[in-house]
This record gives C-alpha cells, sequence and structure tokens, in this order.
C-alpha cells in the first residue's frame, strides 16, 4: 500500500477526547501530522494491523471515533498530502472520499481554483483576471510562466494540478493555527444574529488557545454562504492575544467589512495563527491533534 495517505478532521473535543482520538489513529500507523489543531495527516503505507487498504482502515478509524468517541469524522484517501486534504473536505461532517491514481489528474483537472488547498481569495481572485478559473485552466500554463506570475508558489501549482506532491508526513510538525467553526441549522441574514455566533465561536478559539497556552497575532474569519461559495476575511494585530472579546471584536470588523446584512449565511469560521516564540508557552503539544469545529 505505498503512498496511502489519510486526512482526517472532527467535531469538537476537549483534551482528554483528543488524546483518546491519538490513540485510536496509533492503532494504525504512528506516522501522524498534525495539519491544524483540528485536522491531520496519516500516513497509511505503515498499516500496523496489516489491513492492507487505506479505504478500510480510514473506514476503521472513523467507526472506532463513533463507536468509542460517540463523534463524527471526515477522511480523504489518497496518494498523497494535497488530494488527501481536498478529499477529506468533499463530504463533512462525516464523508469518505477515495481519489485514485488514475484519477487524480482528472479530479484536479475540474477542480476550481479557489478550492486549491492554500489558495486564499486575492490569489484566487489574481487567477480568475488571468482567465485561470479551474485546474485545466491552470496546466495550460508552463512552469516557468507560473513562477513569473505568483512566485515561488508557482512550481507548486504546476506539479499539484498534475497530482504531485512529494511532502512527507511530518510527524513532529508544529501547530500552525488554531481553528474552530460551526454551520448553521438555517441561514443566518442578520448582522446581529451573525455577530451572536461570532461570540460563541470565539469563545470556542480562546478557550482552546488558553489551555495550550498560545497566543497569535493573526486573526481569520471564514464565511461560507447559502450557495456555498466561501471568502476569509485576516488581520494581523500588534501583538499577540487569546483573549475572546479581543478576538471577537477583530472577527465582528472583518465581518462587517463584508456589508453581511441581508447576505444568507451557513458557516462561520475562525482562526487565530502567527504565532511567535514569545506566545508559545511550555505546555504546548506540538504533536496534539484537537477537534475544534461544531
Amino acid at each position: 500500500m505505498p503512498g496511502a495517505h489519510l486526512c482526517l478532521s472532527q467535531v469538537p473535543a476537549y483534551k482528554e477526547v483528543s488524546r483518546k482520538i491519538r490513540e485510536i489513529f496509533h492503532r494504525h500507523t504512528d506516522v501522524i501530522e498534525p495539519l491544524s489543531l483540528d485536522e491531520a495527516y496519516l500516513d497509511v503505507t505503515e498499516d500496523k494491523k496489516g489491513i492492507g487498504s487505506a479505504i478500510e482502515i480510514a473506514k476503521q478509524i472513523k467507526q472506532a471515533i463513533k463507536d468509542e468517541l460517540h463523534l463524527t469524522a471526515s477522511a480523504g484517501v489518497s496518494v498523497n498530502k494535497f488530494v488527501a486534504k481536498i478529499a477529506s473536505d468533499l463530504n463533512k461532517p462525516d464523508g469518505l472520499a477515495f481519489i485514485g491514481p488514475s484519477h487524480i489528474e482528472e479530479f484536479m483537472e475540474k477542480l476550481a481554483v479557489e478550492k486549491f488547498y492554500g489558495v486564499g481569495k486575492v490569489t484566487a481572485d489574481k487567477m480568475k483576471n488571468m482567465g485561470l478559473h479551474t485546474g485545466a485552466d491552470l496546466k495550460k500554463l508552463g512552469e516557468e510562466e507560473l513562477i513569473k506570475h505568483f512566485g515561488k508558489a508557482g512550481k507548486f501549482y504546476y506539479k499539484i494540478v498534475r497530482g504531485v506532491d512529494e511532502r512527507p508526513v511530518q510527524p513532529d510538525r508544529e501547530t500552525k493555527s488554531v481553528a474552530a467553526e460551526d454551520t448553521f441549522a438555517y441561514d443566518l441574514a442578520l448582522t446581529s444574529e451573525m455577530n451572536d455566533e461570532l461570540d460563541k465561536i470565539a469563545s470556542l478559539v480562546s478557550d482552546r488557545l488558553q489551555r495550550y497556552n498560545l497566543k497569535g497575532r493573526t486573526v481569520t474569519v471564514k464565511i461560507k454562504y447559502f450557495d456555498f461559495k466561501q471568502i476569509t476575511r485576516s488581520r494581523s494585530l500588534p501583538g499577540p492575544v487569546s483573549d475572546r472579546d479581543t478576538i471577537a471584536s477583530v472577527a465582528k470588523e472583518l465581518l462587517a467589512a463584508t456589508e453581511p446584512e441581508g447576505k444568507k449565511t451557513r458557516l462561520f469560521g475562525i482562526s487565530l495563527s502567527n504565532f511567535n516564540e514569545a506566545a508559545i508557552g511550555p505546555k504546548q503539544e506540538r504533536s496534539a491533534q484537537l477537534n475544534l469545529f461544531d
């Protein structure tokens, strides 16, 4: 089962539940890399149980999380990290998607550029202004031309649109962000309702930051509308923070700049990133994989 990768994410849990989830992961492999505090990559090339199928391993992990912890998890299975990550986002919150080697290039060609992991709104807008709307459009450009327009990232885009991602799963990767999000039971259209939800999500983020003795400088808000269009807005602060009030205040200001009143909104997410050494305390568990999403 060479090069088999999983990307899994779950719904909310606390430190003890996170430890139990890691125990479930470790039944199958010891090569586990937190993507952030809400997701992890698993390289199951090292198949400790000898199951022989990455899809079956993903099913067993999902079932164990459900049976033992009463939580749901989404999993993406493919031959590398990038494609596994995209697959894990396809059928949330309780999905399992497999993108096999023979289908990767076709899948990437059809993928909208804004769905490429790591392509933010500014880059996506630049691509669209250049007439690049899908992976197939990106594929028409040579590596040098992509580098000319997008810098070093152009080299990555050239490879990834062809399904090539040689990055290994790194078990000791340091946590880069703390995030929480919520999908609403009905679409929100009133700014007052949206601000209430941002307060709740900011509280979750603040609690988790303080539990791990973390502070960060960059607040990012993710907004998904009723038509599944998604945008993000970020602001970097002069100094590191972890308190609920500051996070909520910045999130609301970022939301206000989008003129949200009347725009049917399905999901909000808030993340804090841009940690530095002064903001990272000794209690941080760098390889911990927490469930942060409601």
